[in-house]
């Protein structure tokens, strides 16, 4: 019989979906974590992809001490410019600060907001070293509504026929930032944009560089086309394969709580952010770090490469204005 709590000294851990996921119990994510649960915790996290934390009281300084546990921060986004001044490593997603920024009413935003970003995507893959590892915490959420979901990319490479399995091997896709833009949009994100490309060139499969699985390595928010196909197949292939990575048997959806946390394993991961708040007047706020990634390296050794931009910057390089 298949165990769904596992405990391991203080922590606990409890499965929640039969191919992804886990919610952790026992720790408390706001104090210094000792060397062995940080490894405990990453060694869940290869394992479950996704982990799920409650009744967590953190804010950015102590977000951020931990996400260093696993590694290096990058800066908050390559295109965020104005993280919060004392912790530059934090990207909020919150709509009313692009209505600040852009001058968009929040109505209109938030339906483009809750499509484009809230759509399935892994963490900037238009960057040619995306980051390994995302952590995003709760501050504001509505008291209905609001959810994420996660997809295991992994069992979603796993579920493929092997003749397809075999094709997808040798694949190539190119990833741009905005990559779901339309070529006219002419509002003043899109604009920059165009004015600072992020574009790079990946395998469709990547090998895990710590787990040695496979993963499928394309998304609907940041992959372009694939490389060598014409017009035409390249988005009858995508289609099969977004459809294929979103289907319902390799997800978990997570109800948010003002005190909830998630980390996921960026590289063998999709996550679909909320489909059901466009049409409400309502706050949800959270923070996101991410630890910094290396090239992904397909099946056949072909390392990510650089068309447009340069790579995520670590926090080591972020210049203070």
């Amino acid at each position: 019989m298949t165990e769904t709590i596992e405990h391991v000294d203080t922590l606990t851990v409890r499965r929640v979906a039969g191919h992804i996921g886990a919610e952790i119990s026992g720790v408390d994510l706001s104090r210094p974590l000792d060397d062995e649960t940080v490894a405990r915790l990453r060694r869940k996290l290869l394992k479950y992809k996704v982990l799920f934390f409650r009744d967590q009281h953190l804010g950015h300084a102590e977000q951020i001490e931990f996400g260093r546990r696993f590694g290096e921060l990058t800066h908050a986004h390559p295109h965020e410019d104005a993280p919060p001044s004392d912790a530059p490593q934090i990207l909020t997603i919150d709509p009313k600060n692009y209505e600040k920024r852009y001058g968009k009413p929040q109505a209109e935003y938030q339906q483009r907001q809750y499509t484009y970003y809230g759509g399935w995507h892994t963490d900037v893959t238009a960057a040619v070293n995306p980051p390994a590892i995302s952590i995003l915490r709760a501050e504001v959420v509505p008291d209905f509504g609001g959810d994420t979901t996660w997809t295991n990319l992994v069992a979603a490479y796993e579920g493929l026929s092997e003749p397809l399995r075999t094709f997808v091997d040798g694949l190539r896709a190119v990833h741009r930032f905005g990559a779901s833009r339309t070529a006219t949009d002419d509002d003043a994100q899109s604009r920059r944009i165009r004015d600072n490309l992020l574009i790079s060139e990946h395998p469709v499969v990547r090998v895990h560089p710590e787990t040695g699985e496979r993963a499928l390595f394309v998304n609907p928010g940041f992959t372009d086309h694939l490389v060598g196909l014409s017009p035409a197949e390249s988005r009858k292939i995508l289609e099969l394969l977004f459809e294929h990575l979103s289907s319902a048997q390799y997800t978990v959806r997570f109800r948010w709580d003002p005190t909830s946390l998630a980390v996921w394993d960026n590289r063998a991961t999709a996550h679909l952010g909320p489909q059901d708040l466009g049409h409400l007047d309502v706050t949800r706020t959270l923070h996101r770090v991410t630890v910094v990634g290396d090239r992904p390296v397909g099946p056949d050794g072909f390392v990510s490469q650089i068309i447009a931009g340069e790579e995520f910057k670590t926090e080591a390089n972020v210049r203070v204005s």
